[in-house]
């Protein structure tokens, strides 16, 4: 299986956001992630401009993993875009 690009842009207090990075942990995935909401002024400010490229109404968990972004928790979607 080729490793693909795992980026999760998150919320620390999020349950669906600590759902979508355990099971990314439980597969074993390696993967990116920021929490947003840990962030302050400049830095916070180009995340979420990154955020509003993939998804628009910037809701968190946003994922994106390779060329496909979902939003949401949805594992069997994120175990679709991963291969497994």
């Amino acid at each position: 299986m080729t490793e693909k690009q795992v980026k999760v842009f998150s919320l620390s207090t999020c349950s669906h956001c600590k759902s979508t990075k355990r099971l990314l942990s439980e597969c074993t995935v390696q993967y990116d992630f920021v929490d947003v909401d840990t962030l302050q002024g400049e830095e916070r400010k180009a995340i979420l401009a990154d955020v509003k490229k993939f998804n628009p109404k910037c809701s968190f968990p946003t994922i994106v993993i390779a060329d496909k972004v979902i939003v949401g928790y949805k594992e069997d979607k994120i175990r679709e875009a991963l291969g497994l």
